[in-house]
Order: structure tokens, then sequence, then C-alpha cells
């Protein structure tokens, strides 16, 4: 097969000493950064918010920790349980090496969705709303994550005769599909746009729950598409003709994802908090 050779691009951007800082790594810090920052524009929007405004800006820099820790978390453990398990309780130690890669997706999402819970119990926040505004900058993140993929040579795709086949340096002498890239595009900037769309263009925040919904079944849509292209893990493989991992862990999000947003948009909207008309006359005056 004829494909464009896989670019040389070390892993590692910075090398000082022992200290090593890697795409990877990087990748997931600018993520975290860029959706703060996104968070913290779209929250003081105020006419998308009819019911006031979910957070401060102090709780988005609380809650970025906790979202933080709950992707590394939930994320590393998610890729232990669902996908090697007796690889890593042979040899518990390399659990905590995050840099040889190995995160799940469906695993820091839930860990994510654990942090929402607990953080908006503990300041008594509109769960829901909260939910919504992280949900528009997710995509955000799974964008860098996917690119973060690709610069590590994993994840790769099937063989395909396509232009575009390239050939990783370790996934054989074939051209592949660089599934890493579809998913960036379909996880992160389609999903992206379509959230941004719904959430600036329609009334959807006004039934609290529906862009979590959006999210989720709109990734676990995207993730089942790639799943078509993708190489399944070579220790897991097929688990039944061409359905794979993935495709199991993604299809119960398309449901719940729909579920949701069916009851969100079921539920009364929420109306705009009617403006002091007392505080409004002594401006006047």
């Amino acid at each position: 097969m004829i494909g464009i050779p896989f670019p040389q691009i070390d892993p590692i951007l910075i090398e000082i000493g022992p200290l090593a800082i890697r795409w990877y790594a990087l990748s997931y810090i600018v993520g975290l950064l860029i959706g703060w920052r996104y968070i913290i524009q779209v929250a003081e929007t105020h006419r998308l918010w009819p019911g006031g405004q979910p957070v401060t800006r102090d709780q988005v820099d609380d809650i970025l920790l906790w979202v933080a820790l709950g992707v590394i978390l939930g994320g590393r453990l998610g890729y232990v349980l669902f996908y090697d398990p007796l690889k890593y309780l042979s040899d518990p130690l390399t659990i905590l090496q995050v840099w040889n890669g190995g995160m799940s997706f469906h695993g820091g999402f839930l860990g994510v969705v654990a942090a929402i819970i607990l953080f908006s119990k503990k300041e008594k926040l509109a769960m829901w709303s909260v939910g919504d505004l992280l949900a528009g900058a997710a995509p955000i993140g799974l964008f860098f994550g996917r690119i973060a993929n690709f610069i590590n040579a994993e994840l790769w795709g099937r063989t395909t005769n396509m232009p575009w086949g390239i050939i990783f340096p370790n996934g054989g002498p074939f051209a592949r599909h660089p599934s890493q890239i579809y998913e960036a595009l379909l996880e992160g900037v389609i999903l992206f746009i379509v959230i941004r769309y719904l959430s600036h263009k329609t009334n959807i925040l006004r039934h609290p729950g529906g862009l979590v919904g959006v999210f989720i079944m709109g990734y676990g849509l995207a993730r089942i598409i790639v799943e078509f292209f993708r190489e399944p893990d070579q220790h897991i493989g097929y688990l039944a003709g061409f359905i794979t991992m993935g495709m199991v862990l993604s299809l119960p999000m398309v449901i719940i994802g729909g579920l949701i947003l069916r009851w969100a948009l079921d539920k009364p909207a929420i109306k705009a908090k009617p403006v002091n008309q007392k505080k409004t006359a002594k401006k006047s005056s």
C-alpha cells in the first residue's frame, strides 16, 4: 500500500535533565485552559441565562481543578477497567504511568460527571445548568486530546487505500486511516459547532440539561462512526463481528443522551427574571 509517512514528531516537546514535557500532557493542559476561558465567556454572557448566571468566575476557577482531576483519575481508571485490567493488576505501578498513554474517554466522562455533581452540591449550584456550561467546552478538550493521540502515533485506524492513509511507525508497513484526526474533527470541531449554535441561537439553555443530552448523544454517535475506521485494541479485538468495545461503551451514551435531551425539553422553559421596577425607577430619577 502507498501512504503518507508519519511525520517525525518527537513525543517529548522539551527535555531539561530529568524533566520532560510531553505533547500528550501539554495537550490536556491547553485543552483545559482554553475550555476554562470559554466557560467564563459563556457564563458571563447574561442573555443566555434567563435564570441568572449559573456560576461565578471564582467558581469556574475552582471547578476547573475538579474537572481536571475527574478527567485524569476517571480516564486512567476507566482505561484500566475497560480495556486491559489483567495487565495493570499484574503490575499495579504501571497504572500511575499516565505519560505512556492509556486514557479512556468513557472513564474520564464518568469522572467529570462525578466532579460536577459533587461540586454543584458543595456550592449549592443548579447542577444541570453547570453541566450545560461544561458541555459547551468539552469538545475543545476532546479536540486537543485526539491531536495528542495522533502525535503519540497511537489509536490509529484500520488499513486503507485512501490517498490520505498514513503509515504509522508502530502500525506495520500498511497505510492506515488517521482515525485520531477523524475523531478530532467529529468529537471536537463539529460537535463544538453544533453545541455553540444551539446555545447561542436557540433557547435550549432555558431547558437545563438539554446541552448535556446533546453532548452525550453527539459524542456517542461520533465515536460509533469512527469505530468503523479505527483499529480495535489488539488485546481485545472485535467482540462480535464488527462490534468493538468502543461501540459497546458508546451506544448507551446515545440512548441516555437522547433521553436526557427529551426530558429537558419536556420541562417548562425557565422564564427570565423580572426587572426590579423600584430599582429601575430610582436609577431613572
